[in-house]
């Protein structure tokens, strides 16, 4: 008996430690599980109720098709700035080429300045101005007949929203070429290797008059701010700051990509981050009854049509 007594003593601890491990376990799946599904219904909901908005410059079934068969795709990222009682213009026009056979993704911004055929107008004037006649619709149109390409999606963000996004994801970094003090927020912008909250990051993308390259110093740095937040964003750490990322996206930005869309991509185009290479529209400066624009020579256009194509 003794020996059966015994036999019957000692396990008894084991299996209850055992019970207690499974339900740890068991709840932290199930708080994680919870946590995730969460995350997910919140940004499902902010996505298709409150940035999704289709465009009929797009044919939205050809870009389905493919992303299916993970063809190249072209988004055109405008950051637009808006004041009161104005529709805004597109202070920043990029072009993101996605590349997922060669893992590459092309940055191409086009200078605002650069003055080409405004779609729907039957005028030429600086494309940034397509946005003030006609909206997106209008600037893809226009940026479509500019470089003789097909546009998938579009990305609207506005820039004041910028600062609130840089905040929610933690700050960015950005190697500054640069070096130039703003007063204004008493902060100096020293080369090299920068940690850029919102307020300063704004600062970073729309200084011009201390940078002898003007709007196509301004544009780099636009590029490095896109690089910056994609190689944060896609940092473990920011899973945890996804629901204030939505928060300042849903108020600020506006994508025909819906929910689903936007998950495909991430799954199916995610390495192309690995590598970024930036290239920016070049021409020739003038001044037409006063007023200065960029030409953009055949040429470059033509090269620019390539790299995309």
């Amino acid at each position: 008996m003794s020996n059966s007594r015994r036999v019957d003593k000692h396990p008894k601890p084991k299996r209850t430690w055992l019970k207690v491990s499974l339900v740890v376990v068991l709840v932290l799946l199930v708080g994680v599980g919870t946590y995730f599904f969460s995350i997910y219904n919140h940004v499902n909901k902010t996505v298709n109720q409150q940035m999704h908005k289709p465009l009929p410059s797009i044919d939205h079934h050809i870009s389905k098709e493919k992303m299916e068969e993970k063809e190249p795709l072209n988004i055109l990222l405008l950051g637009v700035d808006k004041r009161p009682g104005d529709k805004g213009r597109s202070d920043s026009i990029i072009v993101m080429n996605l590349d997922p056979a060669n893992n590459k993704m092309q940055l191409i911004s086009i200078p605002r300045d650069t003055r080409t055929e405004i779609v729907g107008k039957g005028f030429t004037d600086k494309i940034n101005h397509a946005y003030a006649y006609g909206g997106p619709d209008m600037s893809i149109e226009t940026v479509e007949n500019l470089l003789d390409i097909e546009l998938d999606y579009y990305v609207q963000m506005n820039m004041e929203g910028l600062i609130d996004l840089v905040d929610a994801v933690g700050g960015i970094t950005v190697n500054n070429e640069l070096d130039w003090y703003d007063s204004s927020r008493n902060f100096h912008y020293a080369k090299g290797e920068l940690n850029l909250d919102g307020r300063l990051t704004m600062g970073f993308v729309r200084m011009r008059y201390q940078d002898s390259r003007g709007d196509f110093g301004r544009t780099e740095r636009q590029r490095k701010v896109i690089k910056g937040l994609i190689k944060k964003g896609a940092s473990i750490g920011t899973v945890h700051k996804i629901d204030d990322i939505m928060d300042v996206l849903g108020k600020n930005m506006t994508t025909n990509m819906d929910f689903a869309i936007m998950r495909d991509l991430l799954l199916h185009y995610k390495d192309v981050r690995k590598n970024v290479v930036s290239y920016m529209l070049k021409g020739s400066g003038t001044r037409i009854d006063g007023t200065y624009y960029l030409i953009v020579p055949d040429e470059e256009i033509q090269k620019v049509n390539g790299m995309i194509e």
